[in-house]
């Protein structure tokens, strides 16, 4: 029995397996990432290739996440895929450093030291694009934070708390309840507010955007395959 067709049966036991299954092991993907798609009745599985060692009941989590989302049964959850949401979590610790930036360097040694009494491991650190919808980023696979360059020029408040924000995920990481993963917890909000002027700020990069939508609203945290 085939990983995919494995996880499929663990998932939906009521259910016969009907499909042809393809799986790739490859480099193309960024660290620790897969992807699917169903075509037909083909399921195509593609993944990174640090997968490939990976005990294979986190991968029967992972794979089971995946099965979830082309099925549309997000609520569902299974002993496999709290394995591997916990594997999830520490990916950071596996994760080679070998991105950053003298900018945005600073910023975080700024921010790791006020706010985290300098104890945060240093993540991948980059500029994304020009954007104005998504402002910064944390990528749990990549442990990498990205901010977009339309801040390249802005006061070092900003910057920080911008960093800050993103720092707060790989600090709190996330929660996974009923199928469903939470990144801006109740305790992740209350630390987000500790940011000194935090209304001030908010307020300041809503100017630089131009007045378009509240500043939450554009922070995005991704845990995409």
């Amino acid at each position: 029995m085939d990983l995919i067709q494995e996880a499929y049966l663990r998932l939906f036991p009521d259910k016969e397996f009907s499909f042809q299954t393809q799986l790739e092991y490859n480099r193309r993907l960024s660290p620790f990432n897969a992807n699917i798609r169903l075509y037909r009745e083909t399921i195509f599985l593609n993944l990174n290739l640090q997968w490939k060692d990976i005990n294979e009941e986190i991968k029967i989590g992972l794979v089971q996440h995946l099965l979830l989302k082309i099925f549309r049964q997000q609520k569902k959850n299974t002993a496999n895929i709290d394995l591997y949401n916990n594997f999830v979590r520490h990916i950071p610790l596996l994760t080679p450093k070998t991105k950053s930036d003298w900018v945005l360097e600073a910023s975080f040694e700024r921010v790791n030291k006020q706010f985290f009494q300098s104890s945060m491991e240093k993540p991948n650190l980059q500029w994304g694009q020009n954007s104005k919808r998504k402002l910064a980023s944390y990528n749990f696979h990549e442990d990498s934070v990205t901010v977009s360059t339309l801040f390249k020029d802005s006061r070092e408040e900003i910057l920080d708390y911008l960093m800050y924000h993103e720092l707060l995920h790989k600090y709190h990481k996330f929660k996974h309840k009923n199928g469903r993963s939470a990144f801006h917890t109740t305790a992740f909000r209350n630390d987000e507010q500790k940011y000194p002027n935090y209304p001030g700020i908010e307020k300041e990069i809503g100017q630089i955007i131009r007045g378009r939508r509240s500043l939450l609203s554009f922070f995005r945290t991704y845990l995409v395959f």
